[in-house]
């Protein structure tokens, strides 16, 4: 997480304790007063609300508008909708990503069961209490004439849709920047699935918070160097279920949340924190082509630099899939961005596009909302963002059922949950009418897997 990030997580806890605190006090004073019994059933039920209602981390009010600009070239008229259909009176015709801005009002009932709104035959969720400005992503369907129904809010006045003009950048060649295992499946696998010019490279081993392995006998340090040599395989092997082939996939083998500090001191090495190592050749056998930092294992931000400008020389790529700066809070996520800058500074070959994708958020951990399978509106975004133009392909269900399986090769997103993970996500279906898929129990196998990918496009 970001520093921004951590204020906001900061606060939300000190609020949560200062509620909790409140309610105790409350409590005792019942148990003096009233009925020895009523604290500690009052205690259960509250949690139990807790759970159902009140767990999730939002970290601004769903009365916020989310602020959006698009660029020039967007084509925005404004629509309508009657008797439940939208009705446009402008040409679509060659606009491949489309999103309907609108005001949505939540219900009573859209303050315990999710708002959300069906677009066709797709639906898309948004906060409980939600009442502000709001985007529906239509891209893939017919937009005029389109069903829209919403469920347990309402459609304000004054709708307008913007429509963007995309190439189809799949076909392009494109090189994903990948700082951990999964990120190219979780961001892109409906994309280079459907690629024969896609290469990855992923930028960390993933060998951290490595807890799990240590019921096999090891201490940190070993479970650490297994998670890594792991999550290290995964980034070559899983791609080849999408289609692209390990020659088109490398492991540069760094450490995973020293990006930022190895930044910050370019020719300082950053060993893991947690496996001892201080050699990034340890995961790097597999490469099919030899690197500038093979030649000393020094996990050093100019190293990094040094890797990238060759990867980038060595594919080509037209198009560079990276996480958006501004947006994704993950540190590792926002040092990735800011090495392949740096390492494009010094090529000769020189991509013409940038495709900027979150895996994370600052502020909704939720997002996208709603359950798998279905479309992505656009995040929460708070404060204004640059004005960048949006492309938004479709999956069908075939394509999404080998992302979700994609997925399922992680190391990372395979396991059980933990108990109590699992007992708010039954309190979430009993009270709140959620669903999770059946294809894993990770948080993103819900948030990943749905009928379209989104990319903020940046031309460099």
């Amino acid at each position: 997480m970001n520093g921004r990030k951590q204020q906001l997580l900061k606060r939300h806890r000190r609020n949560k304790r200062m509620a909790l605190l409140l309610a105790l006090l409350a409590l005792a004073l019942l148990g003096v007063f009233v009925a020895w019994w009523l604290p500690p059933l009052l205690m259960v039920l509250g949690w139990i609300a807790h759970e159902a209602w009140f767990a999730d981390h939002l970290f601004y009010s769903p009365r916020d508008d989310y602020q959006y600009d698009f660029p020039a070239d967007c084509f925005s008229v404004p629509v309508r909708i009657e008797q439940g259909a939208l009705q446009i009176e402008s040409d679509l015709a060659g606009y491949d990503t489309l999103l309907l801005e609108l005001r949505l009002q939540a219900t009573w009932l859209g303050r315990w069961l999710d708002p959300h709104v069906r677009i066709g035959d797709d639906r898309q969720d948004f906060e409980r209490g939600v009442a502000g400005r709001r985007y529906l992503n239509l891209s893939g369907q017919q937009a005029h004439g389109l069903s829209i129904v919403p469920r347990f809010c309402r459609i304000g006045a004054g709708l307008r849709l913007h429509a963007m003009r995309n190439p189809d950048f799949a076909v392009q060649r494109m090189l994903i920047i990948a700082p951990h295992a999964d990120d190219a499946e979780l961001a892109a696998f409906g994309q280079y699935s459907r690629s024969s010019e896609t290469a990855i490279v992923t930028l960390t081993q993933g060998e951290i918070e490595a807890q799990g392995y240590q019921r096999l006998g090891l201490d940190q340090a070993a479970a650490a160097r297994l998670k890594g040599r792991l999550r290290a395989w995964d980034s070559l092997a899983a791609p080849l279920w999408g289609g692209v082939a390990q020659a088109r996939c490398v492991q540069l083998g760094y450490y995973c949340l020293q990006l930022p500090a190895m930044a910050e001191q370019p020719q300082t090495p950053f060993a893991s924190r947690e496996s001892g190592e201080c050699d990034v050749r340890s995961v790097r056998r597999h490469n099919p082509l030899s690197l500038p930092a093979d030649a000393d294992g020094q996990p050093t931000w100019d190293n990094l630099i040094a890797d990238l400008a060759a990867v980038i020389e060595h594919y080509r790529p037209e198009v560079l899939l990276t996480p958006h700066p501004e947006l994704d809070p993950h540190h590792d996520h926002v040092a990735s961005t800011r090495a392949v800058l740096e390492a494009c500074a010094q090529t000769r070959w020189q991509p013409q596009t940038l495709l900027l994708y979150a895996n994370h958020l600052h502020d909704n951990d939720r997002w996208p909302m709603g359950p798998a399978g279905m479309g992505i509106a656009l995040p929460p975004a708070i404060s204004a963002l640059p004005a960048d133009r949006l492309w938004s392909p479709s999956l069908d269900a075939e394509r999404q059922l080998d992302k979700a399986m994609a997925l399922a090769l992680q190391h990372d997103l395979q396991g059980a949950l933990p108990l109590k993970k699992r007992l708010r996500r039954l309190i979430q279906r009993l009270l709140a009418g959620r669903r999770w898929p059946a294809t894993g129990e990770d948080e993103f196998f819900r948030k990943a897997v749905r009928r379209h990918e989104l990319f903020w496009v940046r031309q460099r």
